[in-house]
């Protein structure tokens, strides 16, 4: 049987769920649609998609039409769930595009676009919401056509728009069933496809401009060829609700979109290929994994190549493990449907094994190949955890083990100088469903922004002397040291005592001394760095001196040496980088200015700007929805650290203030 692996892609409230609800329901694959507001679709069912009424997880639907086997994933429309997106169009060989017909071309659709691009999936353009008040398909069409770069063209018009949204119009149909009041628009888009058909098919090209007349079989054969191979993007009206255009939109997936087969064949990361048919070497993707109560880890695989029964050995190339599924699935919304293989052009599923992660390959034994993993970009949000009982923290742990081995676009970190456990995301709207399944998983914790790890430094050389002083009976304690610190990159630690003022078993001892006291320097008590140290003179007991004298000893000339030397407040600075429409650029900059920006850069890019600046940590925890606010969403970021720089004095007397405040 054929069979049609179709990638559902929208900016989120498009309506994609819902039509794929309608698709499921007019195949005949379910009895009953359900609807997203009631948390009743095939696609939305774990508890958090019920709850906040969207997608979270990529769902996998299966469906038949005119003997064709077609299985949907139905991919989330929120940007932070990033790696659900990218997985489920890069495990697929086509991409619907569900595009509003009220609410027309948004952020998250130009972002589903440009990764259709990135994988060069052909794609069906579908303008959905047709039977809405403010349905306008040729306003719609021209935003799809000017915002979205590619060959995107109408293959159907609407008969109707609005509550009057009745049936879709053949654009290649013959004149005579055409309605009359739409002649004059058919003729017209008519020409506009054709003109798209023949620019990709050379001997129709040539056929046309020497005046031959072009059969609409011709046409429609061209047509779907060009589609199959990307060259053309058919755009089509559908309501999901009323299901005017689901019919069209079948067929076209049948007759228009590639099998795995006709994707040809696939590239692993050393240049080897597999061809995508049953007969070649068994190779597969771990595209997504997800954690299941009752069954455990599950892994949907996409399989590229070859055919994998129940009891083979497959080895996972990435982490050059065997294993050897006892049973193979394929799942359709919730449910996991036991079949005896699986072959090229599926999306499987395996579970019981625990060793399997996103990303991972798994191949033949005899015939190993790898394939490159899913880039996903770097956390931009990130929250502090706080267990709310002792319980709570106790199972944390285990907790986050199961969220992070679902989502690898997730982090978690301990800072170690403030101990804050932190958990870090692609928004706020994903650090706050990861903590949604951590009270899922029995663990309760509250959240709130991150502490800032400030540090100390010192701008000028001082010196000073340390002398440790204590008898109580029987052997006293005795460390005499003198120590000079100046600025310098990093930390050193060196002795210049001469004539054995002080025996050299005692330097390390110093040198503790003097880390213990910049764990907390003199202006607030945070960690000093950038410091040179250097150990001029002193004096020793024969009976009285020790290595813990002598460390005592350190530590109070470091202390001593610290208060002399100028000391200043650090911050953490982190390099940003921004990427948005270049109408919004002046906005950025100026809003960078106000969090104390330094720029290093502007790249154009087209129509899109890239900013790099350096810019505080402290002034970028409230940034993402900022940014979201300031380009209507339509700006992206991320950060990596790019170490510390001194806090302007009127704002660091108020962190010192704040910090011995929280000391007392």
């Amino acid at each position: 049987m054929p069979v049609r692996i179709v990638s559902l892609a929208a900016h989120s409230g498009a309506g994609k769920t819902t039509l794929s609800e309608a698709l499921l329901h007019r195949s005949g694959a379910i009895s009953r649609a359900g609807r997203v507001e009631d948390g009743t679709t095939q696609s939305d069912h774990s508890e958090e998609e019920r709850q906040h009424g969207f997608s979270i997880r990529t769902g996998v639907l299966r469906l038949q039409h005119r003997d064709t086997s077609i299985t949907l994933l139905d991919t989330p429309g929120f940007a932070d769930f990033v790696r659900e997106i990218r997985g489920g169009i890069r495990a697929a060989d086509n991409v619907i595009v569900v595009v509003s017909a009220t609410g027309g071309v948004e952020v998250g659709t130009e972002r589903v676009w440009t990764t259709a691009d990135r994988f060069g999936m052909p794609r069906i353009v579908v303008l959905g919401k047709m039977d809405r008040e403010r349905a306008h398909f040729a306003a719609t069409l021209a935003d799809v056509r000017a915002t979205l770069p590619g060959p995107t063209v109408a293959a159907y018009l609407p008969d109707g728009e609005g509550p009057d949204f009745r049936g879709l119009v053949d654009v290649l149909s013959d004149e005579d069933q055409v309605p009359d009041e739409l002649r004059s628009a058919v003729a017209e888009a008519r020409t506009v496809l054709t003109d798209a058909i023949v620019e990709s098919d050379d001997e129709l090209m040539n056929r046309y401009l020497e005046g031959e007349e072009i059969s609409t079989e011709e046409l429609r054969a061209a047509f779907f060829r060009a589609v199959h191979a990307g060259q053309l993007y058919p755009a089509l009206p559908v309501s999901a609700t009323t299901g005017v255009g689901l019919d069209e939109l079948l067929d076209l997936m049948v007759h228009g979109l590639r099998s795995a087969a006709e994707r040809g064949d696939v590239t692993g990361v050393d240049g080897q290929t597999r061809a995508p048919t049953p007969e070649a070497p068994f190779s597969a993707r771990v595209w997504r994994v997800s954690m299941d109560p009752y069954v455990g880890k599950v892994a949907h695989v996409r399989v590229w190549s070859g055919t994998l029964r129940a009891g083979d050995t497959v080895r996972n190339t990435t982490r050059g493990a065997e294993l050897r599924p006892a049973h193979l699935y394929v799942a359709s919304g919730r449910e996991l449907q036991e079949v005896p293989e699986l072959s090229a052009g599926m999306i499987g599923v395996l579970t019981k094994s625990p060793d399997l992660h996103t990303g991972d390959t798994l191949a033949d034994p005899q015939h190993p190949i790898e394939y490159d993993p899913l880039e996903l970009p770097d956390v931009v949000h990130t929250v502090a955890l706080h267990p709310q009982t002792r319980q709570d923290e106790d199972r944390l742990g285990d907790a986050l083990g199961k969220l992070l081995e679902e989502d690898p676009t997730l982090n978690y970190s301990r800072e170690p100088q403030t101990g804050e456990m932190l958990l870090g995301g692609m928004g706020e709207m994903h650090t706050t469903i990861a903590v949604e399944k951590l009270a899922a998983l029995g663990v309760k914790v509250s959240t709130t922004p991150p502490q800032i790890p400030y540090r100390e430094t010192i701008r000028a050389t001082a010196q000073a002397q340390g002398r440790h002083k204590k008898q109580s009976g029987g052997h006293g304690q005795f460390g005499d040291c003198v120590l000079r610190i100046q600025p310098g990159k990093g930390y050193l630690f060196s002795s210049a005592v001469v004539g054995g003022a002080i025996p050299s078993k005692y330097l390390p001892s110093i040198e503790k001394g003097v880390q213990d006291a910049m764990v907390k320097g003199s202006l607030a008590g945070f960690p000093v760095q950038d410091v040179h140290v250097t150990v001029l003179d002193g004096s020793y007991h024969e009976v009285d001196s020790s290595d813990l004298a002598f460390r005592m000893a350190g530590a109070l000339a470091m202390r001593n040496a610290l208060e002399q030397a100028r000391p200043v407040l650090l911050e953490p600075v982190m390099l940003l980088r921004v990427r948005a429409p270049a109408s919004f650029t002046g906005d950025l900059m100026s809003d960078l200015q106000t969090r104390r920006a330094r720029v290093q850069g502007m790249e154009p890019e087209g129509s899109v700007f890239t900013i790099s600046a350096v810019v505080p940590q402290s002034e970028l925890q409230t940034y993402n929805a900022d940014l979201r606010s300031m380009t209507g969403d339509r700006g992206a970021y991320s950060v990596k650290p790019f170490g510390y720089q001194e806090v302007p004095e009127h704002l660091a007397r108020k962190v010192i203030e704040e910090r011995r405040a929280a000391q007392v």
